[in-house]
C-alpha cells in the first residue's frame, strides 16, 4: 500500500468513526418525522432540485405519475409539499416544498452540527487552520468532480 492509499484509508476511517459519533444526532430528526423512503426521497429532491413539475419529480424518482401522484398526496396533507400552476402553462403543476418541508429537511441536514461546534471549540487554532484548509480542499475537489 502505497503512503497515499494509506493516508486515504486514514481518513476514511477517521470519518466513518466521526460519522457513527454523530449517527444518532442526525438521525434523530429523520427518524421522528415518520416519513417513508419513499417520502424522504421526494423531499430530497426538492430540496436539491426546487420546484418541480411533476412529471419531471416522477422522472427523477423513477415512478409514473399516477403512483407519485398519491405520493404527492400525502405530503401535501403532511404540509410538507406544495402544489401550483406553472406560471408558463397552466396545464402543469409544479411541486415544490412547504415551509414546514423545507425546515424538517434543514434539521436532517443540519442534525449534529451543535456536536461538530463543540468537537471543534477543543481544537487549538493552529489545529482549526488546518481542519479549515482541509475542508476547503474537499469543497474545491468535489467542486471539480461536479459533485456540488
Amino acid at each position: 500500500m502505497t503512503r497515499n492509499e494509506e493516508l486515504i484509508a486514514d481518513i476514511m476511517g477517521a470519518q466513518e468513526r466521526l460519522q457513527q459519533m454523530f449517527g444518532y444526532d442526525r438521525s434523530d430528526p429523520l427518524f421522528s418525522s415518520h416519513l417513508t423512503l419513499s417520502q424522504f426521497k421526494i423531499l430530497m429532491l426538492l430540496a436539491r432540485n426546487g420546484n418541480v413539475s411533476g412529471g419531471e419529480l416522477a422522472r427523477l424518482l423513477g415512478v409514473g405519475l399516477a403512483a407519485l401522484s398519491g405520493m404527492i398526496d400525502r405530503l401535501v396533507q403532511q404540509d410538507l409539499v406544495v402544489r401550483s400552476e406553472d406560471l408558463h402553462d397552466r396545464r402543469v403543476r409544479r411541486i415544490g416544498l412547504s415551509r414546514k418541508g423545507a425546515e424538517l429537511i434543514g434539521s436532517i441536514f443540519n442534525a449534529g452540527q451543535a456536536k461538530m461546534r463543540a468537537l471543534l471549540s477543543r481544537l487549538s487554532d493552529e489545529d482549526l487552520d488546518v481542519v479549515a484548509r482541509a475542508s476547503l480542499l474537499m469543497v474545491k475537489a468535489a467542486e471539480e468532480l461536479g459533485e456540488t
